[in-house]
């Protein structure tokens, strides 16, 4: 089941809540991403950021920022500041990929070229950064240049034990902190900050993100090898780019002498042929891989639902944890 399939849909509660933030926070992306000399950059920015995305990084930070009680402008920079980080990412991680598909549609860079999806991410880098120093906070300055270093290194962790049949479950769990977890917990965290929160309450808005981080990325993984999902990847994309995510780890630790020669030549080798995808989900379903890490995916979600149990109670914070129920929805 996709995001969109569920019968509620917890996101769309929430951009619904936030909806005249989330306009300016749309406002103020169309603004920044301007460029008066280098057309190209908002084509290309336009392209990525207009193609339907949930802005659930985003939202993140505005809804924490309104459960906190904050009244100031500057939820709005930092929440168009998360969206341009994420996608930086995404078209940064395009090229690496070489992708040809997101969110349904053709990639920056097979419309344009690399060239221009890297020095475009470049820029919306930049732009974030500019943003972020107008909040006038060192603190939120400190948070998001952290979040945007850990990203990159979880980029270059994944790149280095990508084909590596040696990665193990905590590899794994740090590819995830850094690639997709850091930049949520980021964005909830920050808005804890700019509300003027006190420590308790922004660390238990760190630890709802990253919780959540991670279990929306075990989810993706698991999708991945079952089931179409609404964001534009195929069924078998991870397989083929020979990325070892924690079902394939788990599979891997489990194989007896010919599963493990399968493993070698079809993800460390790379010499695939047809059959191949099947045969791989059959041994996840084989070594129950699929279901343990199902398990473990719900578990981080009860972790973030947990993580809010020291906020008051708000209409926000009964969104934010319907959101996680909502995200591992998509598996059980």
């Amino acid at each position: 089941m996709s995001l969109d399939a569920a019968a509620t849909k917890p996101h769309e509660q929430l951009a619904t809540a936030l909806a005249d933030d989330l306009s300016a926070v749309n406002d103020m992306i169309r603004a920044r991403m301007a460029s008066e000399h280098a057309p190209r950059i908002p084509e290309v920015t336009a392209h990525l950021i207009e193609a339907g995305g949930k802005r659930l990084r985003p939202m993140l930070t505005l809804a924490a920022a309104r459960m906190c009680g904050y009244d100031g402008p500057y939820h709005v920079h930092l929440a168009a500041t998360v969206e341009f980080i994420h996608t930086a990412t995404l078209l940064h991680d395009d090229v690496v990929d070489e992708s040809k598909q997101r969110r349904g549609r053709p990639t920056a860079n097979l419309l344009w070229d690399n060239t221009s999806s890297v020095l475009v991410g470049d820029y919306l880098f930049a732009r974030s950064f500019q943003l972020m120093v107008e909040t006038g906070s060192m603190r939120v300055l400190d948070i998001l240049a952290n979040a945007s270093a850990t990203i990159a290194e979880g980029e270059v962790l994944q790149l280095t034990a990508a084909a590596d049949l040696a990665t193990t479950e905590d590899i794994y769990l740090k590819v995830v902190r850094g690639k997709t977890a850091a930049l949520f917990s980021a964005a909830m965290e920050v808005g804890g900050v700019i509300a003027g929160q006190d420590d308790t309450t922004v660390q238990a808005l760190f630890d709802y993100g990253d919780a959540l981080g991670i279990a929306f990325q075990i989810v993706d993984d698991l999708l991945d090898y079952g089931g179409t999902k609404a964001i534009g990847k195929n069924t078998g994309d991870d397989f083929r780019e020979r990325k070892l995510t924690l079902p394939v780890i788990r599979a891997v630790a489990a194989a007896d002498a010919d599963e493990r020669a399968f493993w070698e030549r079809a993800i460390a080798k790379g010499r695939q042929e047809e059959g191949d995808l099947e045969h791989a989900m059959g041994l996840l379903s084989k070594h129950g891989t699929m279901e343990s890490t199902r398990i473990d995916a719900i578990g981080w979600a009860d972790k973030a639902k947990t993580s809010l149990d020291v906020i008051p109670d708000h209409p926000i914070k009964a969104m934010l944890v319907d959101l996680a129920d909502y995200v591992v929805a998509r598996i059980t």
